[in-house]
């Protein structure tokens, strides 16, 4: 009788926290992933044709955070399959957040507080992702599966150049899936363990930056209290990166890491998202001598959408920076980058893209130069980077 009692307890318990949590993570988004409201671009019928023709890349979106199934079109957020479709991307870089200090800014942040963990529980996420970092970015790569799963095809994973080239053709042939490919923000969810690196690949994960918004094992932060260059383990994890096939991304490193990172640096690098500061000068931006890096790599830089990356939402913003890019380094050099879903404020949503590939005709970029920067540019990237050293498709 007592143990039916105390399953009752539990039932009833588990009820009333699905009654009163269930609505809460929706809420919390909503304040979090905002739209402006501020007048869109008016979109030609030229821009409307171009556009229809691209191979549209985005290299950071943080989705798997919250809960809400990708497949399905939600009524917040910024990036869903629905929305996917509508903006005709071809592959979207799904991100992995696995812990946020409190009072979260650009300058200083302590690595002893943690959002994610309440985020976790209020979204009724499996237990074993309320304390560790690691099982956060497992349990991100197995919604990803689970969305796959239930697409009907429509949404397909990119682990190597086979499913890669596969996307691709099916997109040639009219098809028209979506891809997705999984990142890490910050490798602090490795939990100080070389041997959790294999465990994140093998969930499919294949690009990562070292660090997020506060320093870590691997490095300082450009956001951290000590701001230092990379550690010893760090240099570890690059090394083990580069010959896995795991893209690295210097975004939110800080800007001795970065110079470090280049300098080691074998393989084609990414700033995954954000802006350069020659056109906004905020302290996660990358400076002339960064891009510059970045480019003898081979590498892109990912320019967003939000205030903080480009000092604005207009889609004329981003263009400015894409453009400062293109003349400093080269074409060859510029990428979407738009951190939807990260808890940013954007003019549009994914399934506004026309938007960017319009701002871009205003700034006097070619046909050629726009389907470099909305995709080709990080398809190249992408398609060298996840093949392990000594070569193999995986």
């Amino acid at each position: 009788m007592r143990r039916k009692i105390g399953w009752a307890v539990i039932f009833i318990v588990l009820f009333a926290a699905a009654f009163v949590l269930g609505p809460l993570p929706a809420m919390v988004e909503k304040r979090m992933n905002v739209i402006d409201g501020q007048p869109l671009l008016t979109v030609s019928e030229r821009a409307k044709a171009l556009h229809r023709t691209l191979t549209i890349v985005d290299l950071h979106a943080d989705t798997l955070m919250w809960r809400r199934n990708l497949t399905d079109r939600a009524a917040q957020g910024h990036v869903d399959l629905p929305r996917l479709i509508d903006g005709h991307v071809a592959l979207q870089v799904l991100s992995s957040v696995t812990k946020s200090p409190k009072g979260l800014n650009y300058d200083a942040n302590p690595s002893n507080s943690d959002t994610i963990t309440a985020l976790a529980v209020t979204q009724m996420q499996p237990v074993r992702t309320w304390n560790s970092l690691l099982e956060r970015s497992l349990w991100h790569a197995e919604k990803l599966d689970r969305a796959v799963a239930g697409s009907s095809g429509e949404l397909v994973k990119v682990t190597g150049q086979a499913s890669l080239d596969d996307l691709l053709r099916e997109r040639g042939e009219g098809a028209l899936p979506v891809g997705a490919m999984l990142s890490i923000e910050g490798l602090h969810d490795l939990e100080g363990k070389r041997e959790n690196l294999d465990r994140l690949y093998d969930a499919g994960f294949r690009m990562a930056s070292l660090t997020h918004f506060f320093d870590n094992q691997l490095a300082g932060s450009m956001h951290g209290e000590r701001k230092g260059g990379l550690t010893p383990f760090g240099r570890q994890i690059v090394r083990a990166m580069e010959d896995k096939g795991m893209i690295v991304d210097i975004a939110h490193l800080s800007h001795p890491g970065v110079a470090e990172l280049l300098a080691m640096a074998r393989r084609p690098v990414v700033s995954s998202h954000g802006g350069v500061q020659a056109t906004c000068k905020v302290n996660r931006n990358l400076t002339d001598a960064e891009i510059r890096g970045v480019a003898r790599t081979g590498g892109v830089i990912g320019i967003g959408y939000w205030d903080a990356a480009i000092c604005d939402t207009s889609p004329r913003a981003a263009a400015r920076a894409m453009r400062h890019v293109r003349d400093l380094v080269g074409i060859q050099h510029v990428a979407l980058g738009s951190d939807f879903d990260g808890a940013t404020t954007t003019r549009f949503d994914t399934s506004q893209l026309e938007q960017v590939t319009q701002a871009l005709l205003d700034e006097g970029f070619s046909d050629d130069e726009i389907r470099a920067v909305m995709g080709l540019n990080a398809l190249r990237v992408i398609r060298a980077g996840i093949v392990p050293l000594g070569g193999g498709a995986r």
